[in-house]
């Protein structure tokens, strides 16, 4: 084996260009290790980044070896476990029911990983359902108008000529003709969407309208209305907000005629607080039930109920900017909307 031997004499012009040689090395090894430093620096922030966002995502995010095993996932992922162990092995899209949910899942890969994503989209099943029932009931509702219309005029004949001991029958059945005409009016509002047309109107006119409209409604027990509105005058749609107003009160009344008491009571009151308006009903009948369920279509506990009242009641609440709240204890709904002081 042959030994590399250094000469026994250099030069001054060769010490000095071995001299610079060496330092042109290490200047180019220093430069090599400082990038090599940026790029590592610079990888691992991009890693971190990445990992950030996969985790902001909203959808579970699974990233897989060829293996078969999790290579990076999301927290949301890591709350669905299971849901990948029922996915078919080979697979583009598709939706699958899990755990009481609905998830739509979307998978691409290259040679040696595999991205699969999977979004909630219960919300979205249960809108589409609700806007099939809807349109279906509104369907209903126009065929139903016109027998409904036939049957009221028969009803305001036979009041002109019914003799006096009869008149109760009339009524109760002129009480029922405007539930259904109000289920009717409800329904197809519903299907269409609220569209308010602001004017300037008094809650003593608002009053009046909620108390013709309780004079109409159907019930047994003596229940006792009590309204304490002020004398004031606010920008709403009369019509819509008496209608939101109304439901609530129907409401009220209809867990009065289910509770055990033969008695009973409704207050409507109001609030003013800087920049809004409440109006406060209360009443003293059976306690909520499932109170985060009360503002879904077609979904109610009463015997009376459609499940359509309160729904509507909080889209024309939307609609005049404001928001429609439930309290349990004391049993309270609340209309909050926005209003300038005069």
């Amino acid at each position: 084996m042959n030994e590399f031997k250094l000469p026994k004499s250099l030069g001054d012009d060769e010490k000095e260009t071995l001299l610079s040689q060496l330092q042109n090395l290490i200047e180019q090894t220093y430069s090599v290790e400082k990038e090599y430093i940026t790029l590592t620096n610079s990888y691992n922030q991009l890693q971190s980044l990445i990992k950030q966002i996969i985790e902001a995502l909203p959808n579970a995010l699974w990233v897989i070896n060829k293996d078969g095993s999790i290579f990076l996932q999301n927290s949301e992922a890591e709350a669905l476990d299971g849901l990948l162990q029922m996915l078919p092995s080979k697979l583009e899209e598709t939706e699958v029911a899990f755990d009481g949910r609905y998830f739509l899942i979307k998978s691409t890969h290259n040679d040696d990983k595999k991205i699969i994503s999977a979004t909630d989209i219960t919300e979205q099943k249960r809108k589409e359902r609700l806007a099939s029932m809807g349109q279906m009931a509104a369907h209903l509702a126009h065929e139903i108008r016109n027998p409904i219309g036939s049957i009221a005029l028969l009803a305001s004949s036979l009041a002109k000529r019914v003799v006096p001991k009869n008149q109760p029958i009339v009524d109760e059945i002129r009480r029922s003709l405007f539930r259904v005409e109000r289920i009717i009016k409800t329904t197809l509002m519903y299907s269409k969407g609220v569209q308010p047309h602001l004017t300037q109107i008094t809650l003593e006119r608002l009053e009046k309208e909620c108390r013709a409209a309780v004079a109409s409604y159907s019930y047994t027990k003596d229940i006792q209305f009590h309204y304490n509105l002020p004398t004031l005058t606010i920008e709403a749609d009369l019509g819509l907000l008496s209608l939101a107003l109304q439901n609530l009160l129907f409401n009220a009344i209809d867990a009065i005629e289910e509770d055990e008491s033969d008695v009973g009571d409704v207050w409507v009151k109001t609030e003013i607080q800087e920049n809004q308006i409440i109006f406060i009903i209360e009443d003293s009948g059976i306690a909520l039930e499932n109170p985060e369920r009360l503002f879904e279509a077609f979904q109610t506990t009463k015997t009376k109920g459609h499940g359509l009242g309160l729904i509507l009641s909080r889209q024309i609440v939307e609609a005049h900017g404001g928001k429609l709240e439930v309290q349990a204890k004391p049993k309270q709904f609340k209309i909050v909307l926005p209003f300038e002081k005069t």
